[in-house]
């Protein structure tokens, strides 16, 4: 079956799965499909110059495009690199986080592990040793979703 779609449509069949995957990579991106689309087009070129060849057969194909893809997907992660940006502000937009090592007191006390401080304007849920209200604490962490901070007393 595989040899039957392979010989009807020809080398354009690796243009078609390579432009495929272009369309994919554009509608999910992730930067995953460009490496494997690519791969694709490439064999596609290949394809166009040496089909007749008797050495290229669908099975020596398909390993040249997986093994062209692992090289296209390592280079590519080699062109791209890290994306972490050195940001001059890098908790712009994590509040919990820049509360951390702050002090405040609080404004209602922790009962079963959960109270309130007022930061600035901002009233936060904090999470901690039991303590009454208008103690003296101290940040020490922020949840991932910064809706609520992790104290301890001064």
């Amino acid at each position: 079956m595989i040899e039957r779609i392979v010989s009807e449509l020809g080398p354009w069949n690796w243009m078609v799965l390579g432009f495929v995957l272009l369309v994919m990579e554009i509608v999910a991106p992730g930067v995953f499909m460009l490496w494997i689309g690519i791969a694709a087009l490439i064999i596609g070129a290949i394809s166009l110059l040496v089909w007749d060849a008797a050495f290229w057969t669908w099975q020596v194909q398909v390993l040249a495009f997986l093994v062209l893809s692992l090289v296209s997907a390592f280079v590519g992660k080699k062109v791209v690199g890290d994306r972490s940006v050195n940001a001059d502000q890098p908790l712009l937009n994590r509040r919990g986080a820049q509360m951390v090592g702050r002090t405040a007191t609080l404004s209602e006390p922790i009962q079963n592990g959960r109270g309130r401080i007022r930061l600035g304007d901002t009233l936060w849920r904090v999470s901690g040793p039991d303590l009454p209200a208008g103690t003296q604490v101290r940040v020490t962490g922020a949840a991932d979703t910064d809706l609520e901070l992790t104290v301890e007393a001064v």
